[in-house]
């Protein structure tokens, strides 16, 4: 039924999908808010429990991703559901708090809408189908990876390890398009590219260079995506990596010893790759192999 309409009505399809992400992405601002204070929380009540004789405070109360509501951090006041529209309650608030006029920050509705967009360009790329639905989470977590890293400089293994094993997955059901092989070995390749990377300059000297949640990243993408693609991933996210780098030290005056996390920069040459990697592999090929 739904591959009749989708047939007869091509542009509902985009529709329903960029209206279905602006939904999500307000859902992916509650993640990135809370999953890292989830962490810490964790943290601090097995630590507490190791340490019984430090009589640490253990954070009291139910915190997780639908508790409490969502509320004002300031007077305390619940969101109302017409205020939790995505970016049209943000615009009819003004960015500010209906009780307190506290300001609201505008990376709420960037994220609904960066999600909405992402979801539109996928739907104009892949056809209506498990695959584009699975792609459409593919760019959901992501979207949490890259913000939570630019947040708190940590990649979680709640995103991370279950995007990896989804994307095979994907491979064993015959719902992607990657071999379970190009998977597997995506999988493997990805995460020990960047470990050798890692040992190698903490070898030479002495410092860490990145995190572990870096190396699962990439390899998620290698999952997902296949080995093939880790070789351009990895130029384009040093690309991108490099010039929104120069960009920061500049802009915040910090020397080149101030860490700065790489998982964004790894999400967005992964998505792009999904996207374009096989026209620019075309591209280069024609470029250089004159009989391509």
């Amino acid at each position: 039924m739904l591959d009749y309409y989708f047939t007869y009505f091509p542009m509902l399809f985009p529709i329903m999908v960029t209206i279905l992400g602006l939904i999500i992405g307000s859902f992916l601002n509650v993640v990135i808010h809370r999953l890292p204070i989830m962490m810490e929380r964790e943290w601090q009540k097995e630590f507490a429990e190791a340490y019984p004789e430090l009589k640490l405070k253990v954070p009291e109360g139910v915190f997780n991703i639908s508790l409490p509501g969502s509320h004002c951090p300031k007077c305390n006041t619940p969101i109302k559901a017409k205020d939790n529209i995505p970016v049209l309650g943000w615009l009819c608030l003004k960015g500010r708090c209906r009780a307190c006029s506290t300001k609201i920050s505008a990376r709420y509705p960037l994220i609904e809408l960066l999600s909405g967009a992402l979801c539109l360009t996928i739907s104009l790329y892949f056809s209506p189908g498990l695959y584009a639905v699975a792609l459409l989470g593919f760019t959901w977590v992501l979207i949490c990876a890259t913000f939570i890293d630019l947040d708190t400089m940590l990649l979680p293994d709640s995103l991370t390890l279950p995007l990896m094993w989804a994307g095979i997955a994907l491979s064993v059901l015959g719902i992607s398009p990657i071999s379970l092989s190009d998977a597997i070995i995506g999988a493997m390749a990805g995460y020990l590219s960047l470990w050798s990377v890692y040992w190698l300059f903490k070898l030479l000297t002495g410092k860490e260079g990145m995190g572990y949640g870096d190396f699962k990243l990439l390899a998620a993408l290698g999952a997902w995506l296949g080995w093939q693609s880790l070789p351009l991933i990895i130029l384009l996210s040093s690309l991108v990596g490099l010039i929104f780098g120069i960009i920061q030290l500049r802009l915040k005056k910090q020397g080149i010893e101030k860490a700065f996390p790489f998982g964004p920069y790894l999400a967005i040459a992964g998505w792009v790759y999904l996207i374009v990697g096989n026209d620019i592999v075309a591209w280069y090929l024609s470029q250089y192999i004159p009989a391509y």
